[in-house]
């Protein structure tokens, strides 16, 4: 038998700002990510594989522009680039 269970969660502010940070930096990397993905291939055509596209994250964290990827947890970029 299957059962579904439905939860909500009510963050403190310092918790909410963390995860709004989060999110913020999340959808950053993709939309560049992509952006990069896309012009490599229709560019090149060439395909990207994770281990490049992770590479290219940490060249995005080594920027100026950028640095401020540094102060979120790594591992929600990682897999933003996985998915």
């Amino acid at each position: 038998m299957r059962a579904a269970y439905k939860c909500r969660v009510y963050p403190t502010p310092e918790q909410a700002a963390v995860l709004n940070r989060t999110f913020g930096c999340v959808r950053v990397v993709w939309n560049r990510t992509l952006a990069w993905r896309r012009a490599r291939f229709h560019g090149d055509q060439t395909c990207t594989s994770f281990t490049q596209a992770n590479a290219y994250l940490t060249a995005m964290k080594t920027t100026d522009d950028l640095s401020w990827l540094n102060e979120v947890s790594s591992v929600p970029l990682q897999q933003v680039i996985r998915h």
